[in-house]
């Protein structure tokens, strides 16, 4: 049932998964198809917003090149509005909205402004472009603890992130969108306590069709990732269970030699 203009609408932020648009959740399906406007990332799939129905509004608040089109507090401003008008509003974003996804932001500033939201969980990327790759991140055997890091954030300005403890926080570490400081980030992990022939993995749009790997010791990872050039998006796996990649991917559609087949959602699209 539409939603009144005199009343406040609802805000639903929801993860859109790693990339593959079949790892959407169902409950972010049903929220897409009774969407009235979608409010979504650079990294969401395209084919998620056929799910919503045709009349809604689609708003791109993205990062377009190296720039946001959408500073964050604007777009808290933009849920906020398009709820009080009456909205049924979702918010759509890679991965898990409180996963590096400023969802909580987001859903502090609709508390402030009192405007009603549900959380709808997704598919991170920091575990499932691992396990894609044949990467378990747990393994009783090899590892029992995992830390996740925010690649971007992981700059040498940064004070925030403590380089001491990263280097020994766990049995494995995963860093999300890490080329931009890949160096630094590798440099700093050796330096205070990774070994250099610790396994490490790159793995270049996970869950797609396009899905590239390269696994090396965490001392030349770096060189190996430019010597193939990887690209963004790209999520780093450092640990023990990186050995495991070749055993568990000789079959895998997306680390094979042949072309993975196309993905179509098999959702009937909302009129």
């Amino acid at each position: 049932m539409k939603v009144l203009s005199s009343q406040t609408g609802k805000v639903y932020l929801v993860g859109a998964g790693p990339g593959d648009p079949e790892l959407l959740t169902v409950k972010g399906v049903s929220c897409l198809q009774k969407a009235e406007i979608v409010i979504y990332d650079r990294l969401v799939d395209p084919r998620l917003l056929d799910l919503a129905p045709a009349r809604a509004e689609r708003i791109f608040v993205g990062k377009k090149g190296n720039h946001y089109s959408f500073p964050q507090k604007e777009i808290n401003r933009l849920l906020a509005r398009k709820a009080q008008q009456g909205h049924q509003v979702v918010r759509l974003k890679g991965g898990d909205p409180f996963l590096f996804g400023r969802g909580g932001e987001e859903a502090l500033y609709l508390v402030q402004q009192k405007i009603p939201f549900e959380v709808v969980p997704g598919v991170t990327a920091a575990l499932a472009v691992p396990a894609v790759a044949g990467i378990p991140v747990t393994h009783r055997d090899l590892s029992s603890s995992v830390t996740i890091v925010a690649g971007q954030q992981a700059a040498e300005a940064d004070p925030a992130v403590d380089w001491k403890q990263l280097g020994r926080a766990a049995d494995t570490l995963i860093v999300l969108m890490p080329l931009g400081n890949l160096r630094y980030i590798v440099s700093q992990l050796i330096l205070h306590g990774r070994r250099l022939d610790t396994p490490a993995a790159l793995i270049e749009s996970g869950t797609l069709e396009s899905q590239r790997q390269i696994t090396a010791p965490l001392g030349r990872i770096v060189a190996e990732s430019e010597r193939v050039a990887i690209e963004s998006p790209a999520v780093l796996v450092i640990g023990d269970v990186v050995r495991l990649s070749e055993s568990l991917t000789l079959d895998h559609p997306f680390t094979s030699q042949e072309k993975a087949p196309s993905i179509e959602l098999q959702v009937k699209k909302s009129s």
